[in-house]
């Protein structure tokens, strides 16, 4: 590929998914954009959009080919400012992977990032199935669990914990279990991990009974703890999620004395990439704001687990 300017304009049109609004954004004619990408097209030998006349999408070579160029455009445009120093504070567009109930404990420490690094633009992609960092064009994700893949860096965020919980009407109505064998015939809400569907155990001293019923399976925490708040049964849930209805009274934690692995939440980030002023920024906010209350330990939560190495 012999113009990097036909790699631009490609990109561009990717992320709005019309020519228009690329030639706009780059100062060039939707013909201009359209005659670039063309001529990628050509060179590769692969069609990177389906067009028709009111829009455009990406082909499956073209989603691959624009997460691969973004990030070297990204990394040409901090090689420019380090070289030129022209850049004095860290800027451009950070893309961040977080589990779907990530923005409990993100979101409300995001304005005092913006105000420490206004030239920073965020995107963050909330989504429980695991992604892969060097695949998808991410700069970084927030996880929970192990790290398995030799081919990313960490840094610890710090811990949470799990909490059992139910609305009173639920326990008005079934008792309050004291012990954990006192949950047979209870109704359990369980958590089934998007990526290998598997359930979530329930990490108690003593193992829960047999006799547990399973009332309502779901992928995502948000609706369980709907489902607990609603009355359907006993969840498990990390700590952040339960808080605000813990203290409205609409769940009641229960067995606290029995729970055991609290879940410990990481920051990666790709270990072959050069490391940005914008991403080393992200990286120390977060790991000097997030879960610091508490001791660290072992465990997972919503995001079942690191991404895999490939041989996985």
């Amino acid at each position: 590929m012999n113009s990097l300017g036909d790699i631009a304009a490609f990109v561009r049109s990717a992320e709005r998914l019309s020519f228009v609004e690329a030639g706009r954004d780059l100062r060039l004619s939707a013909s201009a954009v359209g005659k670039a990408v063309a001529r990628l097209e050509a060179e590769l030998g692969v069609r990177l959009f389906h067009r028709t006349t009111r829009r455009v999408s990406l082909t499956e070579e073209g989603a691959l080919l624009q997460a691969r160029c973004r990030a070297i455009l990204d990394d040409l445009r901090e090689a420019e400012a380090l070289v030129t120093q022209s850049r004095l504070a860290p800027r451009g567009i950070l893309r961040i992977s977080l589990p779907i109930v990530g923005y409990r404990f993100l979101l409300p420490v995001l304005p005092e990032f913006r105000a420490l690094h206004p030239e920073i633009e965020l995107e963050l992609d909330f989504n429980d199935r695991q992604v892969d960092l060097v695949e998808s064009g991410m700069d970084a994700a927030i996880r929970s669990g192990s790290l398995v893949d030799s081919r990313l860096m960490a840094r610890r965020l710090g811990p949470f914990r799990f909490v059992l919980c139910a609305a009173p009407a639920y326990l008005d109505r079934a008792g309050t279990p004291r012990h954990p064998a006192e949950l047979a015939g209870h109704a359990a809400l369980r958590f089934r991990f998007p990526t290998s569907g598997k359930l979530q155990d329930w990490t108690l001293a003593e193992p829960p009974p047999a006799g547990l019923r399973t009332a309502l399976t779901c992928n995502n925490m948000e609706a369980l703890r709907a489902a607990a708040i609603g009355g359907l049964g006993i969840g498990c849930m990390p700590d952040f999620l339960a808080e605000s209805a813990l203290r409205a009274g609409t769940l009641i934690r229960i067995l606290d004395p029995y729970l055991t692995d609290p879940g410990q939440f990481s920051i990666l980030w790709p270990s072959g990439r050069h490391m940005s002023a914008r991403l080393r920024a992200f990286v120390d906010f977060v790991s000097a704001r997030l879960f610091q209350a508490e001791e660290a330990g072992p465990g997972g939560c919503c995001a079942e687990t690191f991404p895999p190495t490939p041989s996985s």
